[in-house]
């Protein structure tokens, strides 16, 4: 009875360990590919607004310009440009 206990013991301690393991390697992979955290990119979300239920406005960063699109079902429209300053 015992041995059965040491026996599954020594099997499953170092399967449940290496499963803990891969799973911080793998949300430290996946951890900068999460949305909300901040990144090297080039294009940022700065402000939404859902004007309808169907359409949302959307204000971006881009090489420090901004610009005003429109979202919607069909596709995304460019609305206006801005400087950004």
């Amino acid at each position: 009875m015992m041995w059965s206990y040491i026996l599954k013991l020594v099997v499953l301690l170092p399967l449940v360990c290496g499963l803990m393991i891969g799973c911080l390697y793998a949300w430290r992979k996946l951890e900068s590919r999460m949305p909300g955290q901040p990144s090297n990119r080039m294009l940022k979300v700065v402000e939404t607004m859902m004007i309808s239920p169907s359409v949302r406005v959307a204000v971006l960063d881009f090489e420090g310009r901004k610009l005003l699109v429109s979202v919607s079902r069909t596709g995304v429209a460019l609305l206006d440009r801005g400087d950004g300053k």
